[in-house]
């Protein structure tokens, strides 16, 4: 017994320094050694769940809530089922989730049993958000706010705190909901909160600072969430989605070799848990960047397992590939399946993109106008990039040469404020295209030249691929047998042109355009307009 009792009191001394693995070994040491309280059973639960014991966490949180009714004290019963619940359904495990909950919920008493019901009220603030019911996830989260303050209980504060901004965000009251979630970050980084929340929490916080596309916040709170992995010894949960969020930044700034490494290791942590297609995701997009086509698709396929449609990647692969037509499909799929703006926004741009490479201008206009409203509600400096871009892409087809360059350099000096070097080197390219619609080939060949060699450096192969080609030099080489006319107006096909508005633009009759398109569908052996949209994007002419 004495033996029991000493290892017992080690094993709350490193729970207390948060050394999660010594806490664990302790107390398990204890546990076979003698009975272990419901409270030393909590604590041997929640060390399981931090070192990534999940099976016996769960095992042990059970026999604690048994402990915890046997004592008669049945709102610590409650908390204890309500924290298994939790975690079930974070992991994914929907059914047993529900079943704790129903359990917990059974346990309150006839007058609601504050604060425990703050608690149980909290999945379904989830659950409504998750719906699409921000409204109503709002209210019952303020509730659970409300109750948490009236009881001093700094945990249910935080989780009324981070409901209420997220659902703020999903509302269009982005600046309000952010300030929320800045208020629940303080609470975490200065350990008013217990361990098994502050996780919860920091990923919380920084998945939806990334669906706003607030990368400055996203930044800082992940550099936060690696200095509190790295501050508890034996820590597993929350790395690997330290290690997604690192990885996605990196991806960003451009240290793609680094990226690769982190999207990695975010793979090998979380590897059959709900979380584990992001990280494959991730890791897709990096392949697909660097024109590894077959590694991409396989990326996104083991994503697939946890996420329904990993987009807008696939249908930015299938771009690449030159199947415009399955991008096509795979976008507009996507989109029509997204309703909030912050799911919006994420594929608007690359919707843009698609649509203009399949010569469907006014999609790729309707796609721009949208995401530039998105802007103006959500005010991320990264949104606003992309909806600068899209709108030069869209000016550009339309014709407007003049008035496109000067919307894509604002779009390239935020890419370049945001430290984003791959993005800034695609709006160079588009700028060399206004340059070359506007009769300037010099200003051009010096913008390709800059964009193919930022994509070197960053090892994005196919863009640079595609920017030496469409120098004047390649042009003048011609592609696939085509003139060097055929091929200006190959391009201008690719961008959704009509035969008139290419007969505009290049001072020819619409009969000479008819009679060039027809010669190059000839030459490339092509049938449509689409298909000829996809050779130019294969040979990096458009």
């Amino acid at each position: 017994m004495n033996e029991a009792r000493d290892l017992s009191e080690r094993g709350r001394a490193a729970f207390a320094a948060r050394v999660w693995d010594e806490a664990f070994a302790l107390l398990s040491a204890a546990d076979r050694a003698g009975h272990l309280e419901p409270s030393d059973l909590d604590r041997l639960a929640t060390a399981a769940y931090l070192v990534g014991r999940d099976d016996e966490s769960q095992d042990i949180a059970a026999r604690s809530f048994r402990g915890w009714l046997r004592s008669g004290d049945s709102a610590r019963a409650v908390r204890r089922a309500f924290w298994l619940g939790l975690h079930l359904l974070l992991d994914g495990d929907e059914t047993r989730g529900q079943a704790w909950l129903a359990r917990a919920a059974e346990l309150l008493p006839a007058d609601g049993g504050e604060p425990e019901r703050g608690y149980l009220l909290t999945p379904e603030a989830l659950h409504r958000l998750d719906e699409g019911d921000a409204a109503a996830s709002h209210a019952i989260s303020a509730e659970v706010l409300a109750i948490g303050e009236r009881h001093d209980d700094l945990d249910l504060v935080a989780l009324g705190r981070l409901g209420v901004g997220q659902a703020l965000v999903e509302l269009g009251e982005v600046g309000r909901g952010v300030a929320a979630l800045d208020e629940v970050m303080v609470a975490v980084t200065t350990d008013d909160v217990s361990p098994q929340l502050a996780g919860i929490v920091y990923c919380a916080v920084i998945e939806t600072c990334q669906r706003v596309l607030d990368v400055r916040r996203a930044r800082e709170w992940t550099a936060a969430l690696t200095r509190w992995c790295d501050a508890q010894p034996g820590l597993v949960p929350y790395r690997g989605q330290c290690l997604v969020h690192r990885a996605e930044i990196m991806r960003l700034h451009g240290e793609w070799s680094g990226a690769l490494d982190e999207a990695r290791s975010a793979c090998g942590f979380l590897d059959g848990s709900a979380a584990a297609g992001a990280a494959y995701y991730q890791l897709a997009e990096l392949r697909r960047l660097r024109g590894e086509f077959a590694d991409a698709e396989d990326g996104y396929r083991a994503a697939s397992r946890w996420v329904a449609d990993p987009q807008p990647g696939i249908a930015l692969l299938r771009l690449a590939q030159g199947r415009v037509d399955a991008a096509a499909a795979a976008s507009r799929r996507a989109l029509e399946a997204a309703h909030g703006r912050a799911d919006r926004s994420r594929l608007l741009g690359a919707h843009a993109q698609i649509m203009l490479a399949c010569g469907d201008v006014g999609a790729a206009r309707a796609a721009a106008d949208e995401l530039r409203v998105i802007d103006e509600v959500f005010a991320a400096p990264l949104l606003h990039a992309q909806a600068e871009q899209a709108d030069g892409a869209c000016l550009l087809a339309e014709g407007d040469a003049a008035t496109a360059l000067g919307v894509l350099r604002r779009a390239w000096a935020v890419w370049q404020d945001l430290d984003a070097p791959y993005e800034a080197a695609l709006v160079r390219v588009l700028i060399a295209q206004a340059h070359r619609l506007l009769g300037e080939p010099e200003p051009a060949e010096m913008e390709l030249e800059t964009a193919a060699w930022m994509f070197d450096q960053l090892g994005a192969g196919p863009d640079a691929r595609r920017a030496r080609a469409l120098s004047e030099r390649a042009a003048a080489r011609g592609a696939g047998g085509l003139t060097r006319r055929e091929v200006e107006v190959l391009r201008l096909v690719a961008t959704g042109m009509t035969n008139r508005a290419v007969a505009t633009e290049l001072f020819l009759s619409e009969r000479t355009v008819a009679r060039h398109v027809s010669n190059i569908f000839t030459k490339l052996d092509v049938s449509s307009r689409s298909a000829a949209t996809a050779y130019a994007y294969q040979h990096g002419l458009v």
